[in-house]
């Protein structure tokens, strides 16, 4: 059940990836250059108030320590590439792996 959720969740961040993956190819052809918008940028543009209340979230209840210097870095990234690297690791934390032992045994 829970391998089920870990790949859905990554299948869901796959596909933010190439949305924002696309949309960066959109606007690098329109520049005649290339663009990579930063996570930070896309997500003031969708919801400027989540992305406030994330950062008054981490800066008085965790540490304000960890907002300027992890995940300032992270939502400096290019989004499309966060999303990448999310949907590889929830893909790997919920891989069922062959058991090696069913291959040879008697039936």
């Amino acid at each position: 059940m829970f391998r089920f959720l870990f790949r859905l969740a990554a299948m869901l961040a796959l596909s933010v990836s190439v949305i924002m993956a696309v949309l960066d190819t959109t606007r690098s052809v329109a520049a005649s250059a290339l663009v990579m918008t930063p996570l930070n940028t896309s997500w003031l543009a969708v919801s400027p108030d989540t992305r406030s209340a994330f950062e008054s979230f981490v800066r008085d209840k965790v540490s304000p320590l960890l907002w300027d210097g992890a995940i300032a870095w992270v939502l400096n990234q290019p989004g499309f590439a966060v999303f990448a690297v999310l949907a590889f690791i929830l893909y790997m934390i919920g891989y069922r792996r062959e058991r090696p032992t069913g291959r040879f045994a008697r039936t």
